[in-house]
């Protein structure tokens, strides 16, 4: 046995994958993909909305406008039930398409496709990259370096800019930015994200995939016989050109030229089987249907298709588990879509001041003070009058005077008024005061509330 020591490295830097450039169905698909996401993630923030931007969180007023609504906190049910339909969207159309998410809309695919385009743009394709990180340092490569790190920083910071014009109105943001003038918050989160742009999509890339994701190590519980993936044919591809060459025997379609794992964004042989790290972009397929056409074999050696299809020859689509996925997402989307329907443009509560019962006034009224809290959910600054009536047997018997009875109300706002009503002849003891408010240019903005009157027994 030998006593030599011998040291292990637990840690492996992480080899450089040069992605080359593919055209084809998919690619086309993926480009469409990425100018529409991108789009509609540079171009929501400066749409508005009935005056208010189209989408805005505005943290300080605690006020969040989505597509001409105005949530307010006590609208945070709203948020669990889209979160909740974000979820079951994403477990069915995973049973059904697979990892379809990962290869077209994923933020992390989308920004390192377009930082990918800069890349080839300033240093060319696969092997002009190579040969570039291999050469020395001269002016040329310094240059294209140069430019490639300038055109990213400005994408990412533009990119963080974005970001942070969610939570403040673009058209302040950008101004303000330009003239180096951004507050301490909002300078931060638009480095800071422009900076995690920077090192995701322009260095970490198919590592995010593969060890950052949860997504990737969890789908396999969501994946079935039918499921939707992509698969190399062994059958028809083996034994490949080379193997078969040196063994003598007749090559199978595949002809070992390497290109469906040069066209890898994450660097894996799709020959190898299913794996984790496929994202599903369906680039190799791409690049495999290519060279098909270039040797004259029929496309379709790397393909989508499904476990049940390769053994049977059909997909199925209409199954238990995509029926279940299908039902639950339809009730959810169903339930948000009745929850945003029947959502009350106002909140109204009253409270009795507890701090005194009543007050009998000298012209034998009784007084008695509420605190009335109304939030207007609208996007629109509204005047609400406010009324009261006693309820039940005693309700003819009293007119109650309020002071004040009208207010306004600003658009997404919340206020707590401080109400006096004066009831006279009472019902003595505990009766019951319904209060109603009512804007006066928005029938739906109605809501009422019931709050206790005290009066003193000898009243009655």
């Amino acid at each position: 046995m030998s006593n030599q020591e011998q040291s292990v490295s637990f840690y492996q830097s992480a080899e450089k994958i040069y992605a080359r450039d593919v055209k084809g169905r998919y690619a086309r698909m993926r480009v469409i993909a990425v100018y529409a996401l991108l789009g509609l993630y540079y171009v929501t923030p400066w749409l508005t909305w009935n005056g208010h931007p189209l989408v805005l969180f505005d943290l300080p007023h605690r006020r969040f406008h989505v597509l001409g609504l105005t949530l307010v906190p006590q609208d945070f049910y709203l948020l669990t039930a889209m979160l909740m339909m974000a979820a079951f969207t994403l477990f069915f159309f995973t049973t059904l398409a697979g990892r379809l998410w990962c290869g077209f809309a994923c933020p992390q695919t989308v920004w390192t496709e377009a930082f990918m385009w800069i890349e080839r743009w300033t240093e060319g394709d696969r092997y002009a990259r190579m040969k570039l990180d291999r050469g020395s340092w001269t002016s040329e490569k310094v240059l294209r370096k140069g430019a490639k790190h300038l055109l990213w920083a400005v994408f990412a910071l533009y990119t963080g800019l974005t970001f942070v014009s969610f939570f403040v109105p673009a058209r302040e943001l950008f101004p303000a930015a330009f003239h180096f003038q951004l507050s301490g918050w909002a300078l931060f989160w638009s480095v800071f994200y422009g900076f995690a742009t920077w090192g995701n999509a322009g260095f970490l890339r198919e590592q995010v995939c593969k060890y950052m994701c949860p997504y990737a190590r969890f789908q396999s519980a969501m994946f079935d016989k039918d499921t939707l993936i992509i698969a190399y044919d062994e059958q028809r591809g083996e034994p490949r050109k080379s193997v078969a060459k040196k063994a003598g025997k007749t090559a199978g379609d595949c002809i070992d030229c390497s290109i469906c794992v040069q066209v890898c964004p994450t660097g894996i042989d799709i020959r190898n089987g299913l794996q984790y790290e496929c994202i599903a972009c369906a680039a190799c397929v791409d690049a495999c249907n290519d060279v098909m056409d270039s040797v004259g074999k029929p496309r379709g050696l790397i393909h989508y298709t499904s476990q049940r299809h390769d053994t049977e020859g059909k997909f199925h689509i209409f199954r238990p588990r995509a029926i279940g996925y299908g039902i639950i997402w339809m009730l959810v989307v169903t339930g948000f879509a009745v929850l945003v329907l029947l959502r009350s443009p106002i909140n109204f509560d009253v409270v009795r001041d507890r701090k005194q019962l009543y007050r009998e006034l000298a012209d034998g009224r009784v007084e008695n003070v509420y605190a009335v809290k109304l939030s207007n959910k609208d996007a629109l600054a509204h005047r609400y009058v406010l009324n009261a009536s006693f309820v039940g047997e005693h309700g003819e018997d009293a007119e109650v005077e309020l002071d004040p009875s009208e207010f306004e109300v600003g658009g997404g706002e919340h206020v707590s008024v401080t109400v006096t009503a004066r009831a006279e002849d009472p019902h003595g003891g505990v009766s019951k005061l319904r209060f109603v408010v009512q804007a006066t240019d928005a029938e739906k903005h109605h809501d009422d509330h019931v709050a206790t009157f005290l009066a003193p027994a000898s009243v009655d």
